[in-house]
């Protein structure tokens, strides 16, 4: 096994290590898996993130709708996807990190949003928030380089269980 796949595996482990106990193992990929992209993305965007939020102000104060104001954004990011959050998962802070986190979600354009929506992570936000381990869980996520120069595409979309194991 690769040296990326050794520490994507850790990766997950450390994840489900705090989950154990307030929630089944059955519902540990529906947690891991939402947060893994969520930071995969966060890295992605990292180098056009001052460009869309700049963008994000001019497009703001021209009253576009939002269909408009979505391709000029993508356009900045030159991306299929941006953020307008001024957040990121190392600014929510543990105080009202749930609302924080809220908010940086819904920062993201249309077609990411349906995404995190797919996997139901408001839902689970709500419950990780309700057993102290929001805090805890981004804490972990956000401290792994999910960038494309630490992890190619390729490992990223790999589904093999060596990847993260077989979490039950």
């Amino acid at each position: 096994m690769s040296q990326t796949a050794n520490n994507l595996a850790a990766y997950c482990w450390s994840i489900a290590d705090l989950l154990r106990g307030d929630f089944k193992q059955s519902q540990y990929g529906r947690i891991i898996l939402p947060f893994t992209l969520l930071r995969r993305m966060e890295c992605v965007l990292a180098d056009s993130k001052d460009k869309v939020l700049a963008e994000h102000e001019r497009v703001k104060a021209l009253r576009l709708p939002e269909e408009a104001q979505e391709k000029l954004l993508l356009r900045a990011s030159g991306l299929a996807f941006f953020n307008t959050s001024k957040m990121d998962l190392g600014k929510l802070g543990e105080a009202g990190i749930k609302a924080n986190l809220e908010s940086y979600l819904q920062g993201f354009s249309r077609d990411a949003r349906e995404i995190f929506e797919y996997f139901n992570v408001a839902e689970f936000v709500g419950q990780l928030n309700d057993a102290n381990l929001l805090y805890k869980v981004v804490q972990k996520v956000r401290a792994t380089d999910l960038s494309p120069a630490a992890v190619s595409n390729h490992d990223m979309g790999r589904t093999d269980p060596a990847v993260c194991g077989k979490l039950e």
